[in-house]
């Protein structure tokens, strides 16, 4: 569905961000980036959403190749970003002005409904608090239905117990269309509690070190063993893309095994 043919990004300085990173995303799954600090985790996910482009290779979604923003291709950033002359509905259905009017105000209200905000429609941006604020642009950015939804450290602002209410609730609006989500993380939790995958980058340039799969029942228990093992794992090889060298081959479980 979303796949990265041999991603390179070289910005005018120099600065290699990028180098040959190849990846195949399949329709409705879960992908967290997590990487230390200038291993690419934005700079890929400015590629995939057309806000900048390759120096080498390619982005598609379903075969569709990407080379500006698309409405195929949403977007939830680290702020919420809300337009602070607009009323909370008018935020969420800024892009479905396409729809009539009676299609477009049902989808507003039953968002707001997914995530806890029924009746908060009327208000501005102002009278929300940081989680609630993250909640509409979430839902503002879901209720276009785009294939593949790229959230680039969304949670981070957010207290510990605010995050993990979030990280539910994204969840269970992922799962009324199931599109492709593409996360950006530095939170080993949150990765895996969230994905389905979790690629690790190393640094200089960015490029993936390991593929791990997270093959844990949803929902999470996150007390349980198992996701403290997988949580183990993702960590394990974090490390080792900080302090190994790059492995010969992208094969992911032979990246995974060689870490624990």
């Amino acid at each position: 569905m979303l796949i990265l043919d041999h991603l390179s990004k070289i910005y005018p300085n120099g600065t290699r961000a990028l180098g040959d990173v190849s990846l195949d995303v399949g329709s409705g799954e879960i992908v967290a980036l997590i990487g230390g600090s200038g291993c690419g985790k934005t700079t890929l996910l400015r590629l995939i959403s057309g806000l900048e482009l390759p120096s080498l290779g390619a982005v598609s979604v379903d075969g569709e190749k990407i080379s500006a923003p698309h409405p195929a291709v949403g977007i939830v950033f680290q702020e919420p970003r809300l337009l602070p002359w607009l009323t909370v509905a008018q935020n969420i259905g800024f892009g479905l002005d396409h729809l009539p009017k009676a299609e477009r105000d049902a989808r507003v209200d039953e968002a707001l409904l997914r995530v806890g905000l029924a009746g908060y429609g009327p208000r501005w941006p102002r009278e929300l608090s940081g989680g609630q604020a993250q909640r509409v642009a979430i839902v503002r950015a879901l209720v276009t239905r785009p294939k593949a939804l790229l959230l680039d450290e969304p949670f981070s602002a957010l207290d510990a117990l605010t995050r993990a209410s979030l990280q539910d609730h994204l969840l269970a609006l992922w799962d009324s269309h199931r599109p492709t989500l593409v996360l950006v993380t530095h939170d080993v939790e949150e990765a895996v509690a969230l994905a389905d995958r979790a690629i690790v980058l190393q640094p200089k340039p960015g490029r993936i070190f390991a593929d791990i799969a997270i093959e844990l029942p949803r929902p999470r228990d996150r007390l349980s063993q198992d996701f403290a093992e997988a949580k183990r794992q993702v960590m394990s090889a974090l490390d080792g893309s900080l302090t190994q060298p790059q492995p010969s081959t992208q094969n992911s479980k032979a990246q995974a095994a060689g870490w624990w």
